[in-house]
């Protein structure tokens, strides 16, 4: 079993605050685009603490990019305070490693939310997710990125430039590679906590929908809403109704 390592952290929120969430990012990310969560825990009474994964960001290189070794490093990841997690808010990748992660270890979280999450990629899925790496790593600055995706917060723009400056190209590569059979679904049907997923639009283009998403929800743990008009990452093509999505599951 590969070691996990410590992953660094970013905070929205006083952190007497009662109530403290984990947030983690996607591929080719990292914890600071996840602010959009953050701000919005943080504003209505949460601790939020992002963190970035193994070869993303500032997080240390390893050789081991299963989704495993993700999980595991997630898994060390625990409140300053100790104790269990009362939220763990997980998109995509960081989706993937939290169904492990909650599935192995019940005591981590008390609360599972997954943004569009990766838990079986094949096929398309794969390709249009490689084709999206490839474009980032090949011209890693803002005005790229608002040239793909002019309707994002600024906030998005800059901080996904730079997560693509600062992640490992081989690490990114390798998550693929190593992940040849890309499927948590077993984890998914294991998860005894309560876990809400919201998807994002199949007419806009989701990695969490079909014959998967109806196979998921046959845990009764799980449910499903929606953004509409929103790509795979609802939190920078929908912010506002991610945030209301986000409200309502927690309410």
């Amino acid at each position: 079993m590969t070691a996990p390592v410590t992953l660094p952290r970013y905070a929205w929120g006083d952190p007497a605050a009662s109530r403290h969430a984990l947030l983690i990012h996607g591929l080719g990310s990292n914890g600071p685009l996840m602010w959009l969560y953050g701000t919005a825990l943080a504003d209505v009474g949460w601790h939020a603490t992002a963190v970035d994964l193994r070869g993303h960001g500032t997080a240390p290189r390893a050789l081991d990019y299963s989704i495993p070794a993700y999980a595991a490093d997630v898994t060390a990841t625990t409140p300053d305070h100790g104790g269990p997690w009362d939220l763990v808010i997980g998109h995509s990748l960081g989706g993937a490693a939290a169904t492990v992660a909650a599935a192995a270890a019940p005591d981590w979280t008390r609360r599972l939310v997954l943004v569009d999450p990766g838990i079986q990629l094949a096929g398309r899925d794969r390709s249009i997710v490689r084709n999206s790496q490839a474009r980032a790593f090949a011209d890693p600055t803002a005005a790229a990125v608002r040239a793909e995706h002019p309707d994002w917060h600024p906030n998005d723009i800059e901080l996904k430039a730079l997560a693509a400056r600062q992640a490992s190209i081989w690490a990114v590569e390798q998550t693929s590679e190593q992940n040849a059979v890309w499927d948590v679904r077993d984890s998914a049907a294991r998860l005894r906590v309560p876990t809400h997923i919201i998807a994002s639009d199949p007419k806009v283009y989701s990695i969490f929908s079909g014959s998967l998403a109806d196979e998921v929800l046959t845990n009764p743990q799980i449910t499903m809403s929606v953004v509409t008009g929103a790509g795979h990452s609802p939190h920078r093509d929908q912010p506002a109704d991610t945030v209301r999505h986000l409200m309502e599951a927690l309410a």
